[in-house]
C-alpha cells in the first residue's frame, strides 16, 4: 500500500493513527501541496488534489480519510478494531467521527486560517462564532466521555482516530483544564504508542523544514 500524506494535516495524522493501531506496513509519500512541484505531480494522479489517499495493493485509489480508515479495518484483524461489528455501536462511532470533522476540526481550520491573517483583515465576530461552535462540540464530547474511556467505550474506536489530532491543534484559549474528562482523555491519548508514531512524523517533518530540506 501506498499513503500520500502531509505530516502536518489533521486528516492525515487521524490515518496514520489507524495505519499505526491496525499495525500495517505502507509505502509513505510525503506531499506537501503548498509546493508547486509536487501539487501538480499529485494533481495528475488525484485530480481533487485531497490529502490523505491510500493506494491499495490492487490499485484502487481511496481520497477520504473515513473511508480509508474504513478499509484498513475491514483489510486486516489485527490491532485495534476501528469499527465494531454491532450495528448501534459502529453508527455512534460514524455518527462522532462526522461530527468532529465537520463541527470541530473544520472550524478549527476556519479558526486558523483567520489567526493567521493580518490584524486589519481578520474578522471578530466570525472568530467569535468559530470559537463558540468548537465551545458547542467540545461541551457535548466532555458529557460523551464523562461515561466512557474511550470517545465510544472501552475500545479505541475511527473516532478517536478523529478526535485526537484535532485536541492537539486546540488553541491556548480553550482550556482543557475546564472539561474535566476530555482533559484526562487528553493525557490517556498521549501516552497512545500510536499517537506517539505520529507524532514523531510530525517532528521529523519539522526538523527537515528546520534543516531547509
Amino acid at each position: 500500500m501506498e499513503l500520500y500524506y502531509y505530516p502536518l494535516f489533521r486528516h492525515s495524522q487521524k490515518v496514520l493513527l489507524a495505519m499505526f493501531e491496525k499495525q500495517l506496513s505502507f509505502l509513505p509519500r510525503v506531499t506537501d501541496l503548498h509546493d508547486p512541484l509536487q501539487r501538480r505531480a499529485f494533481a495528475e494522479l488525484q485530480p481533487l488534489c485531497r490529502l490523505p489517499l491510500l493506494i491499495s495493493n490492487d490499485g484502487r485509489q481511496l481520497p477520504e480519510s473515513s473511508i480509508i480508515v474504513e478499509y484498513l479495518d475491514q483489510l486486516v484483524n489485527v490491532g485495534s478494531k476501528l469499527l465494531p461489528d454491532e450495528a448501534q455501536q459502529q453508527l455512534q462511532v460514524r455518527l462522532y467521527d462526522r461530527l468532529i470533522d465537520n463541527y470541530l476540526s473544520y472550524p478549527l481550520l476556519q479558526l486558523e486560517q483567520q489567526l493567521r491573517l493580518p490584524k486589519e483583515l481578520q474578522q471578530p465576530l466570525l472568530q467569535r462564532q468559530l470559537e463558540n461552535r468548537i465551545h458547542t462540540l467540545l461541551a457535548q464530547l466532555e458529557q460523551q466521555l464523562e461515561q466512557h474511556h474511550w470517545l465510544c467505550g472501552e475500545s479505541f474506536t475511527l473516532a478517536d482516530c478523529a478526535l485526537i489530532p484535532s485536541l492537539a491543534a486546540l488553541p491556548t484559549r480553550f482550556n482543557l483544564l475546564d472539561f474535566p474528562a476530555l482533559g484526562s482523555y487528553w493525557l490517556h491519548a498521549q501516552l497512545r504508542g500510536s499517537w506517539m508514531l505520529v507524532q514523531d512524523e510530525v517532528e521529523q517533518l519539522l526538523q527537515l523544514q528546520q534543516n531547509g530540506q
